[in-house]
């Protein structure tokens, strides 16, 4: 059972909170939608789904969060500043929880 625990725990906070480690990628410099799978593989160790990772990119381009400009064929896409502050909300929530589960 625990072991079950452990992996829903996982997919939560991977797959199901995609969009942070995005904003995350994205704080440090422009990528290419295609690499962002790539670089959360090597760096997060799991592979998120090509139509998932391309969900979420339009959403927070929607939002405001992200925005996108074409290269060619290809589309760049880059933080906002509105998407700064909620990666920095995210990484907040994640340090506090850590914080009150460790007491």
């Amino acid at each position: 059972m625990p072991e079950k625990l452990i992996r829903r725990l996982v997919e939560l906070n991977t797959k199901d909170c995609l969009w942070i480690y995005i904003l995350s990628i994205l704080s440090e410099k422009p990528v290419h939608a295609y690499s962002i799978r790539n670089i959360i593989e090597m760096r997060f160790g799991f592979r998120p789904g090509n139509v998932t990772a391309y969900r979420v990119l339009y959403y927070l381009t929607t939002k405001g969060y992200v925005n996108n400009k074409a290269e060619g064929r290809r589309k760049i896409y880059s933080i906002t500043p509105s998407g700064k502050k909620e990666l920095s909300n995210a990484i907040g929530f994640y340090k506090k929880q850590i914080s009150i589960l460790g007491e």
